[in-house]
């Protein structure tokens, strides 16, 4: 899950999904609070209700899971190399500097 408001639009819906009986993810970096301190406390609210905090790059890796489905890899790189920060750059610079075209068919020749 995620919110505009990590304090009401997330947190609010978390509580109550949990009461429910679900277990709850929510991403922590594609919600914010109307400052720090409002965030942060709510993610320490559902985490000790026992929500699980993760990331947007988590939750898209976790979506690929098996970097062998060929159908989604592509996709899924060009997601991380266009937003994917420190890691993003990882996979251009490997791409620049050694050639590897990761999940296209006929890399590495193959």
């Amino acid at each position: 899950m995620a919110g505009l408001w990590t304090e009401v639009c997330l947190l609010e819906p978390v509580l109550s999904a949990i009461a429910d009986g679900y277990e709850v993810f929510f991403i922590t970096d594609a919600s914010g609070g109307v400052n720090k301190e409002s965030h942060d406390m709510a993610v320490i609210r559902m985490t000790q209700a026992g929500a699980h905090p993760i990331t947007w790059l988590q939750y898209l890796l976790e979506l690929q899971r098996d970097f062998a489905i060929k159908e989604t890899y592509n996709g899924t790189l060009d997601i991380v190399k266009q937003h994917g920060g420190a890691y993003g750059l990882g996979i251009i610079y490997a791409n620049e500097m050694f050639g590897i075209q990761y999940g296209r068919k006929g890399s590495n020749g193959k």
